[in-house]
């Protein structure tokens, strides 16, 4: 399976020629030579993950794509054709069996709702949270997608997550808000995380990939 990452939160994953897409949201490009794609998935309501745009743009290649997301996507996303998922479901597109779990997003501050949230994993191999710390059960990740700048994140918090799921190898994601020195620190603390558990960092900019 390879796995691309495009600006902040979004994820490209491809496998037995079919793709399966993560969170293009307000702060990713437009996304260009998709090929066979089998799913969307949407963890979660803000723009930065999703845009109307987006799925537009997918749709109009192709119309019968489902889009797996929490209540709080269909709820913001009026008109829209998506498929509820929740923690603790499973459900199969193509080749990529897709589990979710956490069920909120992290707290940002106590005047901002908290809405709902997915973490995704990918064919018991492949992690990403969203924006939440949530743990993929007892799964042994191969690679986790890692979240490194956002309003609700604190890098100790996140470096205490990246130790709890101990992957094989991880990169950073979420980091669009970061300047390029906060990136490079932000890393720093990911690749320091990854390597107590004996796992490999993987840096990658957006449209850089790798295999798992």
């Amino acid at each position: 399976m390879r796995v691309t990452k495009h600006e902040h939160a979004c994820l490209r994953l491809e496998l037995e020629n079919r793709t399966l897409l993560i969170d293009p949201g307000s702060f990713t490009l437009p996304l260009a030579d998709l090929r066979h794609v089998v799913a969307v998935v949407l963890t979660h309501e803000h723009p930065d993950h999703w845009t109307a745009e987006h799925l537009s743009r997918i749709r109009q290649q192709f119309p019968e794509v489902p889009v797996y997301a929490p209540a709080g996507v269909a709820a913001a996303a009026a008109g829209e054709e998506i498929h509820l998922v929740a923690p603790g479901e499973t459900v199969t597109a193509g080749p990529f069996t897709l589990s979710f779990f956490g069920g909120r997003h992290n707290v940002i501050h106590e005047s901002i709702p908290v809405v709902d949230n997915v973490g995704v994993l990918v064919n018991e191999t492949f992690y990403y949270p969203g924006d939440s710390y949530a743990l993929p059960g007892s799964s042994k990740i191969d690679l986790l997608a890692a979240p490194v700048g956002a309003p609700w994140l604190k890098i100790g918090e996140a470096m205490d997550f990246v130790l709890a799921v101990a992957p094989r190898r991880a990169f950073a994601t979420h980091d669009m808000t970061l300047s390029r020195v906060g990136l490079d620190m932000g890393r720093a603390r990911i690749r320091w995380a990854v390597e107590q558990g004996a796992g490999e960092f993987v840096a990658l900019e957006p449209g850089e990939s790798t295999d798992l």
